[in-house]
């Protein structure tokens, strides 16, 4: 099969006219992952394209390393810092405000905390990724406030997050494991629970 789309590739290109002085350059700088100025509505790398065919995640960049292990060593409730969780279908993610409700006073002379306090000052906040989400083209609707009036453990679906720094994706989501835990625990499994 790739060695089909590669000779495919190949032979596309051997019928493109070659490129000449008169030839319109492209419009515009490069997009954001792309190497030249060419749009395309497809990803931005070949690599890109295979890992979302396989639906594998990328990797999310956190703007600093929370240590969850720490704030559930200290009984801090997920809910505290997630605000939301347990009334909504998204698990907030915390902004510096909420960070700074406790350490205004706690462990103010750590560097994480210190730069926390600095982006305060500055009117700026935390550019979170999210760790756990599905993609549209799933049509997935999940809604975490029913999981939560269940007593569905974060560490089912989140993996345990008292073992790690900064949040990793450890459970994968398929249709698959929902479906089971759904079973295990007689919820309902008609497909518009949770597709639309």
């Amino acid at each position: 099969m790739c060695a089909a789309a590669v000779a495919a590739g190949a032979a596309c290109s051997w019928y493109e006219p070659a490129a000449s002085s008169t030839s319109i350059a492209p419009v515009g700088p490069a997009l954001p992952g792309q190497p030249g100025g060419v749009f395309t509505t497809a990803r931005p790398t070949v690599g890109a394209a295979v890992d979302d065919f396989l639906n594998r995640p990328s990797e999310p960049r956190q703007p600093i390393e929370f240590p969850h292990d720490v704030h559930v060593g200290k009984n801090v409730a997920c809910e505290f810092c997630h605000e939301g969780v347990d009334k909504g279908p998204a698990a907030g993610l915390p902004s510096v405000r909420t960070c700074m409700i406790c350490h205004e006073a706690i462990a103010t002379d750590r560097p994480r905390i210190q730069q926390i306090t600095a982006l305060r000052d500055k009117g700026l906040d935390l550019a979170w990724q999210r760790v756990y989400g599905f993609d549209n083209e799933d049509s997935v609707r999940f809604n975490h406030a029913p999981h939560i009036r269940a007593k569905v453990e974060c560490a089912t679906c989140h993996g345990n997050v008292a073992e790690q720094t900064v949040a990793q994706r450890s459970v994968e989501h398929t249709m698959g494991f929902c479906v089971n835990c759904h079973n295990e625990r007689q919820a309902p499994v008609e497909c518009v629970i949770c597709h639309y």
